[in-house]
């Protein structure tokens, strides 16, 4: 049989290199002209990869509890299927009365004062998120700058339902929409675990992060849920 030749086999691995490149200068000179017909919408120009990868909720900064020490959450963020309907917009955490409460990132102070009766302070922060915390003694004026871990005021005694000395009510939105505060501090789902060791309470519980857990453990205090005839628009 004859072999062949050395100039052969080289003329036959360039033009194997080849086809693969014709083909796909083939295929991206076709998409121009499909994008080029005329009377057609023009095409997105934004790849899928970009897409997916946009943040799809909060801007990629670092917040952090808006109170010191371990985090007690008493009560989770639970939205109604309605705007009108009975919910719980935003998350209790449990605390002492009279403990600071800080800016849980850097923002501006939007508003801090009365509303219907309960001090409220509200942060506005990057990507028109704003954080609100109730029921608060200000300690801030509207205007003002705060960076992350900034005292905002005192927290307050007596908000409905809290099983602690006083529970501060922390909420987020965005425009309209109320959103799970804990996505901040990049708490996904989580866990409920017993908590071991003789300090443990009746029913106390540990929260973890599914996730790698970007923030610390926190103690979860189970609250009992009562239905209510009415709730303000911010529960």
């Amino acid at each position: 049989m004859r072999q062949p030749s050395v100039r052969s086999i080289r003329r036959t691995v360039l033009l194997c290199a080849a086809v693969p490149l014709a083909l796909t200068v083939q295929l991206c000179g076709l998409a121009v002209l499909v994008a080029a017909v005329p009377g057609q919408p023009p095409t997105p120009t934004v790849s899928i990869a970009f897409q997916a990868s946009a943040p799809a909720s909060v801007p990629a900064e670092r917040f952090r509890w808006p109170l010191d020490g371990p985090p007690r959450l008493v009560r989770r963020f639970d939205p109604p299927p309605q705007p009108w309907l009975s919910g719980h917009r935003g998350v209790d955490l449990a605390a002492p009365a009279g403990a600071v409460v800080r800016s849980a990132g850097p923002g501006t102070i939007l508003f801090a004062g009365l509303v219907a009766g309960r001090p409220v302070v509200t942060v506005g922060h990057a990507g028109a998120l704003r954080t609100t915390h109730e029921p608060v003694q200000p300690g801030v004026r509207p205007g003002q700058a705060v960076a992350a871990g900034a005292p905002l005021g005192e927290l307050l005694p007596g908000h409905p339902g809290c099983p602690a000395d006083a529970c501060l009510h922390w909420g987020l939105r965005r425009g309209e929409e109320y959103l799970d505060p804990l996505a901040l501090l990049g708490l996904g789902p989580v866990r409920l675990l017993p908590v071991s060791g003789p300090s443990a309470g009746a029913g106390l519980l540990s929260m973890r992060s599914v996730s790698a857990g970007r923030a610390g453990p926190a103690t979860v205090w189970p609250a009992a849920r009562t239905r209510r005839r009415c709730c303000r628009p911010d529960r």
